[in-house]
């Protein structure tokens, strides 16, 4: 791992206002290489056994997958593509006995020993980076919402009332296959931070607002106060919330 830098990571998970807990994440180190790291989350669709097993099987496809990955040899975009695919599918067969038809949003990132980043996603679930307290990318949800602002037609402010906001293009589990959009940061350093998350967290916050909370606060200080945010201001209706932050502090 280049030097300069420490890297602090924390995770967080909330079921909001919904009577079961449908997302889930994890933070997970390499077994042989303590400066390669995998974040994954997903965000469940389908009642409570449905969704619940969807996101159960991208965390579990995502673990068997991290274990084997070479830093040295593999390559990671290659295994994200395949963490996709193997739970796209096992979902779509777990479907015949789901009492609802399961699906899942996935953004995940993985972060390799030399300090390049990895990303990809499906779904409304985000990943963000950040640099020196600002944004300086974020991916682009696979919804008929983000559709609109991309177009022109709504702006991303009216995107976030509209009456049609939680309609996904893409995600695990569907019968077409999943959208996989990647994503690479060739070099991370000292004062970068990433973070993913699900619609329960970014539905409630600005760019301005993650980025400046996420500078100043610890990863696990800021899941917690972001997590104690968006409840407050989802009024009694909020969805299940789940984020994983990672910075790269300066050292001293």
């Amino acid at each position: 791992m280049p030097k300069g830098y420490r890297i602090h990571a924390s995770s967080g998970i909330h079921r909001g206002d919904r009577d079961y807990q449908q997302d889930q994440v994890a933070l997970l180190n390499h077994p042989r290489q303590a400066s390669c790291m995998l974040a994954v989350l997903a965000d469940g669709m389908g009642g409570r056994s449905g969704g619940r097993k969807a996101s159960d099987q991208v965390m579990l496809t995502a673990r068997q997958l991290f274990e084997r990955y070479d830093p040295e040899t593999d390559d990671a975009t290659a295994l994200l593509r395949q963490i996709v695919e193997e739970s796209h599918l096992v979902i779509k067969l777990t479907a015949v006995s789901a009492e609802q038809e399961p699906h899942s949003t996935i953004a995940a990132f993985l972060i390799n020993p030399g300090g390049d980043s990895h990303w990809v996603h499906a779904g409304d679930s985000r990943i963000y980076h950040f640099r020196n307290g600002k944004m300086v990318f974020r991916t682009m949800d696979h919804s008929y919402v983000q559709t609109l602002v991309s177009q022109g037609e709504i702006t991303e402010e009216e995107a976030l009332d509209h009456p049609h906001a939680n309609i996904l293009m893409g995600c695990l589990g569907t019968e077409n296959d999943p959208p996989v959009d990647l994503h690479v940061v060739p070099q991370l350093g000292a004062g970068d931070a990433l973070m993913s998350c699900s619609d329960g967290i970014w539905h409630y916050f600005t760019p301005e607002e993650l980025s400046s909370t996420i500078a100043m606060l610890s990863p696990r200080e800021a899941c917690e106060f972001l997590i104690q945010k968006a409840r407050t201001r989802a009024k009694g209706a909020g969805d299940n919330l789940s984020l994983v932050i990672v910075k790269f502090d300066p050292l001293g």
